[in-house]
């Protein structure tokens, strides 16, 4: 059949089936790429959390550390200013209340980790239980 403007035999016309089955196959692939593209994001911003999180546990050890030295020469200075002996070894009073001290910050922390503990439990999620039952008191109400 010829066109109306006379330039030769028109292609025939695709059916619905062809076209409904081209775009489920440029759906299909549209998809494929966008998860594929959301894993490629994803690792790429896993890789840089794992970096930074690598990086933040050495500052971590090296906070650790410099607080183990300046415990030490706390207990020095304690043992200094109770005229005591460090030649001849007589730090321990210096060590004694340093360790004390860590032992009443420990206790402290402890009774306010149990009070925050205590009070988060159980974990309910309260607001979503309140919606929850008014959505249905809604619909109770509806079916009235």
């Amino acid at each position: 059949m010829a066109e109306p403007n006379g330039k030769g035999p028109r292609a025939p016309e695709r059916g619905l089936g062809e076209i409904v089955g081209d775009i489920s196959t440029k759906v299909s692939l549209l998809v494929r790429e966008e998860i594929a593209l959301a894993r490629t994001e994803v690792g790429e911003k896993v890789a840089k959390l794992a970096r930074g999180a690598a990086v933040g546990a050495a500052a971590g050890v090296f906070a650790f550390l410099a607080l183990i030295y300046f415990l030490h020469a706390l207990a020095y200075f304690l043992t200094d200013v109770l005229d005591g002996d460090i030649d001849t070894g007589f730090v321990w009073p210096g060590y004694l209340i340093v360790t004390g001290i860590l032992l009443l910050l420990a206790a402290v922390a402890g009774l306010v980790a149990a009070r925050f503990v205590r009070r988060g439990n159980p974990p309910t999620p309260q607001l979503a239980i309140d919606e929850a039952r008014k959505t249905r008191e809604a619909l109770d109400e509806a079916r009235r």
